[in-house]
């Protein structure tokens, strides 16, 4: 006669095949250790995929790359280690981040999965002697958990798991050399060193800057790195998710593509691009992207002749303002950097630049340049030169022969100025003379998409400098009405 099952033992039977799902399956365990509370989405189950083999006794170095608030931590740190252990339980995990208080966060919340778990689902138990949050182990066995901030003490500690999340804590932070530096030397010296042989890597970023970790780790790595870059509006063909370009990758989380079109706006392309969609070097620029840089010609027969588009303009006769814009370094040497003159016109919303002088020049060439530069373009009132280094040598030379000469204080660093007027550029008002018009051009917009990294930036100093004075400076009016230009 068989026996009835009651609802009591059918409950049983399925919280015993919960555990049984979690022991051999890390999809399961995170949801099961979060007590209902987690949700998996397309995304975190395929990191949860990614991870499985590391867990099973493979060696693998993973990059994960996140927006903000889609639950990379939550997936990852704050809970893989206790599952790593738990079928590991001789193995031992050292977890980084940005700070001690952080990195506390993780130890904590994986001991306390541990703690709760692990016996009924792996027969293993937490340390009674070594339970601390940073460093617990496991009772009767080797392995455990430590986990630290950057450049915290692991002296002695070796790892055959370690998980690096968001090393860097803010925009501020990532913009700092000195920082990043400290954070790779942290990486070399230290925590690379603590792997045991056979270990496994991850590494978990928000981007904000293409020089840090995983930046630095995707350029110099020997190691065969597994990259999940999981941007929140997707942009290429071959997206891990299989999603079509320009979906959403949690909309589930009210991250759909009206939130990313308004969170664009809110922050700025070049933020998006490096917090939401993990490029922070956008394609086709950084501060400035080369779609946005817009063309002129001459005139309409031009125009025609070169069957060029629409977005091409006929350059304006009269201008509202027209002004000298210099960067010197005049160390005349193959090595040095060049001596670059601009004209740029203004006329409404538009910038036109209208001539450019880049070389390397001599004191006396910089100061024969200006005085070139100045006849040639008579309307050309103000002359701003930056007063600093070899700038302040110029204005002191030619301060009472040229008048117009404007000393210029940089204010911010050459970025910030960059970021102050990449709007302008981004809103279609800066035309460059059409290419086959003037060749250099190109190498003009190629310095401009490689700034800040650029080997060089005197164009960009120019054009930053041109376009911060001339959007602040007030127009003569009668110079709307003398300023006709002619063929040069």
């Amino acid at each position: 006669m068989l026996k009835t099952i009651t609802p009591e033992i059918r409950k049983a039977i399925a919280q015993q095949a919960k555990r049984e799902l979690a022991r051999r399956s890390y999809r399961d365990y995170v949801e099961y250790v979060h007590h209902g509370h987690y949700r998996h989405f397309r995304h975190t189950e395929l990191i949860c995929e990614h991870l499985q083999p590391i867990a099973d006794g493979e060696q693998h170095f993973i990059m994960i790359e996140m927006p903000p608030r889609h639950g990379k931590s939550m997936t990852v740190t704050e809970t893989f280690p206790s599952y790593f252990i738990g079928k590991n339980p001789d193995k031992r995990v050292i977890t980084a981040a940005y700070s001690d208080g952080l990195a506390t966060k993780f130890g904590r919340v994986n001991r306390n999965k541990f703690n709760e778990f692990a016996p009924e689902i792996f027969g293993v138990q937490l340390s009674e002697s070594n339970a601390a949050t940073k460093d617990w182990g496991v009772s009767g066995r080797n392995g455990g958990m430590i986990s630290t901030g950057i450049g915290g003490s692991i002296t002695g500690q070796g790892a055959d798991l370690m998980i690096i999340d968001d090393p860097i804590k803010n925009m501020k932070e990532a913009q700092s050399q000195l920082i990043r530096d400290n954070i790779w030397d942290e990486w070399e010296a230290t925590l690379s060193t603590r792997l045991h042989d056979g270990a496994s890597v991850i590494v978990i970023m928000t981007r904000w800057h293409e020089d840090d970790l995983i930046g630095r780790l995707l350029a110099r790595s020997p190691r065969n790195w597994e990259r999940l870059r999981l941007p929140a509006i997707a942009e290429d063909e071959d997206d891990l998710l299989g999603r079509e370009i320009g979906e959403a990758l949690c909309p589930e989380l009210g991250f759909d593509e009206q939130w990313a079109e308004e969170k664009k706006t809110e922050v700025g392309s070049r933020t998006w691009a490096a917090l939401y969609q993990q490029r922070p070097t956008p394609a086709g620029g950084n501060v400035f992207k080369k779609e946005w840089f817009k063309f002129y010609v001459m005139d309409q027969a031009q125009k025609r002749e070169w069957g060029l588009s629409n977005d091409v303009v006929v350059l304006p006769k009269i201008f509202d303002k027209q002004a000298q814009s210099w960067d010197c370094t005049f160390k005349d040497t193959e090595s040095s950097d060049y001596v670059v003159g601009q004209v740029w016109g203004k006329k409404k919303a538009d910038f036109f630049l209208l001539d450019q002088l880049r070389d390397r020049l001599s004191f006396p060439a910089t100061i024969k340049a200006i005085r070139n530069i100045t006849d040639k373009w008579p309307h050309a009132k103000a002359k701003y030169i930056e007063d600093k280094a070899n700038g302040s040598a110029v204005i002191q030379t030619l301060q009472h022969e040229i008048n117009g000469i404007i000393p210029v204080e940089p204010e911010g660093g050459k970025e910030a100025r960059a970021n102050a007027v990449s709007p302008f550029v981004e809103a279609g008002n800066v035309y460059l003379p059409h290419p086959n018009i003037c060749p250099w051009v190109n190498d003009f917009i190629e310095e401009c998409i490689a700034f800040p990294n650029g080997k060089n930036d005197d164009q960009v100093d120019g054009m930053t400098q041109a376009l911060n004075k001339m959007q602040t400076a007030k127009s003569n009016p009668l110079d709307r009405y003398k300023n006709m230009l002619g063929r040069r």
